[in-house]
């Protein structure tokens, strides 16, 4: 074939690749969640990642996954309130994008906790599922580290985690 580019893999390609592997071990879901963490904090950053699952139907949100897991421990579960945040990341299924810890004050009641973790901007992805959001990725680093590009990138991993999301 003359003239074809040789094949090249996008720089995600072998990160997503591992989480899609990360499938195929016995101790799911913290296998794809841990895998997801590792391949985010390479190809984006955070200080501080966290996976949610939300119950729709209950409006209860709980913690499935921490890589800080003494300050944010898996198991803990609240009712999420309407708001700002609500309406965008669980309601219409968009990524939430703040930038600065007043962000952060305006939609999280424990902004004090992530602040004392030296995380002052947040990247929320949805994990969605026939036009409902059954959780989340968030991603949390220094002031401003997130952008629209970010939330782009994070969708795939955001999809490759609904099957253990669905076993968890």
């Amino acid at each position: 074939m003359s003239g074809a580019r040789p094949f090249r893999p996008a720089v995600a390609v072998p990160a997503l690749n591992a989480v899609a592997r990360a499938h195929e071990a016995p101790s799911q879901p913290q296998a794809v969640f841990a895998a997801v963490d590792h391949a985010l904090a390479g190809e984006i950053g955070h200080r501080l990642f966290t996976i949610l699952s939300y119950d729709p139907d209950s409006g209860v949100a709980t913690r499935l996954y921490s890589n800080l897991p003494d300050a944010y421990p898996a198991g803990g579960s609240k009712t999420v309130m309407p708001g700002p945040w609500t309406d965008t990341v669980l309601a219409r299924g968009e990524c939430y994008i703040g930038y600065t810890p007043d962000d952060l004050r305006s939609v999280f009641a424990d902004h004090e906790l992530i602040a004392s973790l030296d995380c002052q901007s947040v990247l929320n992805v949805p994990i969605r599922w026939r036009g409902r959001t059954w959780g989340s990725l968030n991603l949390l680093h220094a002031e401003r580290w997130y952008g629209p590009d970010d939330a782009i990138a994070c969708r795939p991993y955001a999809q490759l985690v609904l099957p253990a999301l669905c076993c968890a």
